[in-house]
């Protein structure tokens, strides 16, 4: 029951599901594209993504110095039988859409740098 828990109020926070929701658009994303993005300070997106990960959603991975985030190749059911419907319902979400063209105009910034 503990781990249903966890996962549930993993989902109770606005700044989760907007990380949630561009990495269910993008295939993985650094943390500083995150706080760029959701423009807020690494330490509150660090502990986000913490959350995120000790309740099976996500998968990390390092680079150098950046750490990359992903959503689990192979989820638990529930976080399995959760991932279509979180990803119809952040998809037309106003919030999210407007992260994700944000993502994209930042994108299209460092691309011609």
């Amino acid at each position: 029951m503990q781990n249903i828990t966890q996962i549930f109020r993993s989902l109770d926070d606005e700044t989760r599901l907007r990380i949630l929701a561009l990495l269910l658009e993008e295939q993985e994303l650094c943390v500083c594209d995150i706080m760029a993005v959701l423009q807020l300070p690494q330490s509150t997106i660090s502990r986000h993504l913490s959350h995120l990960k000790n309740a099976g959603w996500l998968r990390d991975r390092r680079e150098t110095v950046w750490i990359y985030y992903s959503i689990v190749a192979a989820p638990g059911p529930l976080q399995q039988s959760m991932l279509p419907i979180l990803r119809h319902f952040l998809h037309d979400n106003e919030t999210a859409q407007a992260d994700r063209d944000r993502l994209h105009a930042l994108a299209a910034e460092n691309s011609c740098a």
